[in-house]
């Protein structure tokens, strides 16, 4: 039985999420970090042949989680569960010091909750059978599995590949027989390699009764019961995704004579109480199929009744079907051999009056909402189409999409994701430059709101939400270029986080609050995951009461068009330059202009308040506006309402700031803090530079 003391150093499933956000945002790789032990590493002194103390096991995970404030609580508890399981499944042969843990274990057991490619994450020569199962059994009762039946099964996959049956699986026989288990892969939470026409499972918990398509049977368990892929939504159990599945869907052909050839690629799906297009006749549980690309239903014994033609369904105008898509044989040079090497390319043949939607995923976006969005399009669309920025960023799918004359793109993420892909897109070598659209998954989503894209991504159906993006309009959006020139090249302070700025700038206090946000989640990325308003929140609170860029007028100048502003008159924390007509979350601080003005021509620089008063703001008028911000308080009445705007400055095509000491500031939500410097800010919006294109909602 546990003691009062053993349940104190019991790992909790909070602690395990909290672990798990460290990893996931940690850069460093486990064997990257296990170096330090090695001869000339700055741990080496921390190691006792393959045992670790308790000091090394604490500098190995600020290093390997590049955090200097580590819990010291969760790393004590971490240290105890390897000493624990140590005594619980000793290594034969190996003397083990008093007092500390062995090395293998931790490498091996942080590289499996690595995300990354299985041969990657071999670090052991050797391991014990019963060390596995010990510690995936505790890891998959965090992570929500079922665990019910967990054990066995993963025992027996394991023994099955020990080839030997000597109770320990080495790195050969983890490479001929691990690599290809794919439930052991998926258990384990490792990448499975993607291969065209292959599933891409994910644990699942179903909510009502669904059965195995392999052997036709329920799947049981209180929790995650069985495997479900994320591309056709065939589902089965762990134990029998090594049978016989039905192949996953088809992403291209492979012969220039199947291009246009569209017909219907039917897969076995739950299309419990749906009607058969063919004999009008419900659909009962296992009898049916469902088109992947139109998700049109038949009865299985339907299928070949029908017409074998499929026009994509709701979204055929969004699809890139796959036999708009082939893969190309050509010849590569081998220069050392003198002989020629195939190598297979894949290239889009677009159907005719279509316009295919490109997606970029930010997974982390939104609370990891954006991991569900990710999935769903992937089923939705071809997944050709549909990109996972932690996996490249955009340039992959932008070159895939290169050659097209007529595409779309939707980014899913905050308005720190959209700038990225604006940017890498302006880079690109593309045939033209798409229009963008926008499914605000962030916390702000500033620019989505101007868009008309809401706040906020609620769950809709995405299906009506592609569907808005083919009735919208497009409209453009003014781009500015930023140039920072430090006071002394000596003291250059944080690097500034682009030079483009599409939303707003600023300096001041809610800059400084931003700074604040971004250093707390840079150290501690567990406690930021569905709240970060609350974070805001606290640290706009904090900022009120410590008025750290009060007499803001006094450490800097501000000069538009060679016209100084007077900031005399005025007592300001904070200084914001608008692109756009939201930033906060939904504040317009330039605030609604009644009386808009009539002038032909706008002017290049209004200084004037009278005139101010009279001009409005627009995306797309070459010009920016300036306001200054007396207080957190203030900031707190516009976005409620109480008050309608902040000081109207200037509205100008140049501005230049000089700054007197360091402050804090950002770019679009991107923070950091600056010296002394002139920051010069200059529209790049003149004939021969391009301005993106946005879609909005009609």
């Amino acid at each position: 039985m546990a003691t009062e003391s053993d349940l104190e150093n019991e790992i909790s499933p909070v602690d395990f999420i909290q672990l798990q956000e460290y990893i996931e945002y940690s850069r460093i790789k486990v064997k990257d970090a296990m170096k330090e032990f090695h001869a000339g590493g700055k741990l080496v002194h921390h190691r006792f042949g393959d045992h670790i103390d308790a000091a090394g096991f604490s500098l190995f995970l600020k290093t390997y989680l590049e955090v200097e404030d580590f819990p010291a609580d969760l790393c004590q508890r971490l240290y105890w569960y390897f000493q624990r399981s140590e005594q619980c499944c000793p290594d034969q042969g190996h003397h083990t010091k008093d007092g500390c843990v062995s090395l293998k274990a931790v490498s091996c057991y942080f590289s499996i909750l690595e995300d990354g490619n299985p041969r990657d994450k071999l670090e052991c020569k050797t391991f014990s059978i019963d060390k596995i199962v010990t510690q995936m059994m505790q890891a998959a009762e965090y992570l929500g599995w079922d665990v019910t039946e967990l054990k066995p099964v993963l025992r027996d996959m394991l023994k099955a590949i020990d080839i030997d049956s000597s109770g320990t699986l080495t790195q050969q026989e983890w490479i001929q027989g691990g690599l290809n288990n794919i439930p052991l892969l998926v258990l384990l939470g490792l990448k499975v390699a993607e291969k065209d026409g292959q599933h891409v499972w994910r644990l699942k918990n179903f909510n009502r009764p669904t059965y195995c398509f392999v052997c036709q049977n329920m799947m049981l368990g209180l929790r995650k019961q069985g495997l479900s892929c994320n591309f056709c939504k065939y589902t089965v159990h762990s134990s029998c995704a090594n049978k016989n599945c039905t192949p996953c869907v088809r992403t291209f052909v492979r012969s220039k004579t199947e291009i246009g050839c569209s017909v219907h690629d039917w897969i076995s799906a739950d299309c419990e109480s749906n009607k058969c297009e063919i004999c009008h006749k419900k659909i009962k549980m296992l009898t049916g199929k469902s088109c992947a690309w139109c998700h049109r239903m038949r009865h299985s014994d339907c299928v070949p009744l029908g017409s074998s033609h499929c026009d994509c369904g709701l979204l055929q105008h969004h699809i890139l079907p796959p036999w708009a898509i082939c893969a190309v044989m050509f010849s590569i040079l081998k220069t050392l051999h003198f002989s020629f090497k195939p190598k297979m390319s894949i290239l889009i043949f677009p159907v005719k009056d279509t316009n295919p939607l490109l997606v970029f995923v930010n997974p982390k976006s939104g609370g990891k909402q954006g991991k569900r969005v990710l999935r769903k399009f992937q089923y939705l669309l071809n997944p050709r189409q549909v990109y996972n920025l932690d996996n490249g960023g955009p340039n992959p799918g932008l070159q895939f999409f290169q050659n097209l004359h007529k595409c779309r793109v939707l980014v899913c993420g905050g308005d720190g994701t959209v700038g990225w892909i604006l940017d890498a897109i302006d880079k690109a070598d593309m045939a033209i430059r798409p229009p963008v659209a926008i499914l605000p998954l962030g916390t702000g989503n500033d620019l989505a709101r101007c868009l008309h894209w809401g706040g906020g991504y609620e769950g809709s159906d995405l299906t009506e939400i592609i569907k808005q993006i083919e009735k919208s309009i497009l409209v453009k959006m003014d781009r500015w270029s930023l140039q920072v020139i430090p006071a002394d090249t000596a003291d250059e302070g944080d690097p500034v986080p682009n030079d483009i700025i599409y939303n707003y700038f600023s300096l001041g206090v809610d800059a400084s609050i931003a700074h604040q946000f971004h250093v707390m989640r840079e150290k501690n990325p567990q406690k930021f995951n569905t709240r970060n308003k609350l974070w805001y929140f606290q640290f706009a609170t904090s900022e009120t009461i410590s008025a750290s860029c009060r007499n803001l007028k006094e450490c800097l100048t501000i000069e538009c068009c060679g016209v100084p502003v007077e900031l005399s008159r005025l007592s300001l924390e904070g200084i914001a330059v608008l692109n756009i007509p939201s930033m906060h979350g939904g504040s317009n601080l330039w605030g609604e202009t009644k009386r808009a003005e009539k002038l032909k021509k706008r002017q290049e620089v209004t200084v004037d308040p009278d005139a101010l008063e009279m001009c409005s703001q627009d995306m797309n008028d070459k010009l920016l506006e300036v306001v200054g911000l007396e207080s957190v308080v203030e900031m707190g009445q516009i976005y409620t309402g109480l008050k309608s705007k902040a000081h109207r400055l200037v509205q100008a095509a140049h501005i230049t700031i000089r700054t007197y000491k360091t402050l804090p500031m950002q770019i679009d939500g991107e923070p950091w803090m600056q010296p002394p410097c002139t920051y010069c800010d200059y529209s790049v919006m003149i004939s021969n530079i391009h301005t993106p294109d946005f879609i909005i909602s009609g």
